[in-house]
């Protein structure tokens, strides 16, 4: 078998880490049918199939496993070794964060902070895969979903998040509106138990016996609501840009603090990048000046806000 060249074995290794090509050719600064003609190539000279397509990119095959875990581990000790020869610049900041919060909220806030930081290029990765800051030394911080504890990286807090049903005004239009005591009555999204329940126990009602659909990730349950499939308890942070565009609708004033909050988190090495120092203090103001926005005071106002249960803190998105 004729030796495989090693870029062709780094493009592998870069899309197997980010399980999507159009990423991994971006961070090796090649285009995906460069990158899909190495791995190509690869699995013709190896003769296994290394990866499948799926919705979100490509996985893994057992075979693609397999060779990942014995080369990768070669690939971080060269990363490593010329880690101190590497020039840190501090005028391009690599920021990582879920794709629905990079929508829904800080890109709509962006050009506030290259409009008062144009020296800084900043970068954006949006995934709904973790990030090891360890290996992808070219990332310099994240925004995460969480309950503010992840070994081996500062956080900061940014913001709290609320829930409350929405819907879109198709559906509110076709089966009118309902009050806190009939909103069991009406096509739900989600499941049993879990914040629903949380609804249900403060703010009364009937919950239903069985849910329309059910979702595994918030941008999905949130389209799905957009298109009148059903009232889901959106969270607000990812909602909002909905409700203002007039394509969802908030039920009530009541809301639930959400289970987690939003945290700006970054490994130790990234503590002096002057960039990543900018965007912290700008990323603190803008989270300051939405809490302070007139839904959240109104809410509170209210009196009809219900903090998470702490014991409930637990795990990351």
């Amino acid at each position: 078998m004729i030796r495989p060249p090693l870029h062709a074995l780094q493009g592998f290794v870069a899309a197997a880490r980010m399980g999507n090509l159009s990423r991994a050719a971006e961070s090796l600064h090649l285009t995906v049918s460069a990158l899909s003609h190495q791995i190509r190539g690869l699995e013709e000279r190896l003769g296994q199939r290394l990866f499948v397509r799926v919705a979100r990119g490509v996985e893994l095959t057992a075979d693609g496993q397999s060779l990942f875990e014995r080369v990768s581990p070669h690939f971080d000790a060269i990363e490593q070794a010329l880690q101190p020869y590497r020039a840190r610049r501090d005028d391009v900041l690599t920021i990582t964060l879920m794709p629905s919060f990079a929508s829904s909220w800080l890109v709509p806030r962006l050009p506030r902070f290259l409009a008062a930081h144009p020296q800084i290029e900043i970068n954006l990765q949006s995934t709904v895969n973790k990030i090891d800051f360890e290996r992808q030394t070219d990332v310099d911080a994240g925004l995460r979903y969480g309950p503010g504890d992840w070994p081996g990286l500062q956080a900061v807090h940014l913001l709290d998040d609320w829930v409350a049903p929405t819907v879109s005004p198709e559906l509110l239009a076709r089966l009118g509106r309902p009050t806190l005591e009939t909103l069991g009555e009406f096509p739900l999204l989600g499941a049993p138990g879990g914040r629903w329940s949380d609804w249900f126990a403060h703010f009364g009602g009937t919950p239903p016996k069985r849910f329309v659909a059910t979702f595994d990730d918030s941008e999905t349950l949130h389209r799905a609501a957009v298109e009148g499939l059903g009232i889901a308890l959106g969270r607000l942070t990812l909602t909002r840009p909905m409700v203002d565009a007039g394509r969802l609708v908030t039920l009530f004033e009541e809301r639930l603090q959400a289970e987690y909050a939003h945290y700006l988190v970054f490994p130790e090495r990234s503590a002096r990048h002057r960039g990543l120092q900018a965007f912290r203090e700008w990323l603190l103001q803008e989270a300051r000046d939405y809490a302070a926005s007139a839904e959240c005071v109104q809410a509170r106002a209210s009196g009809k806000v219900v903090p998470a249960k702490p014991s409930r803190r637990r795990g990351t998105r």
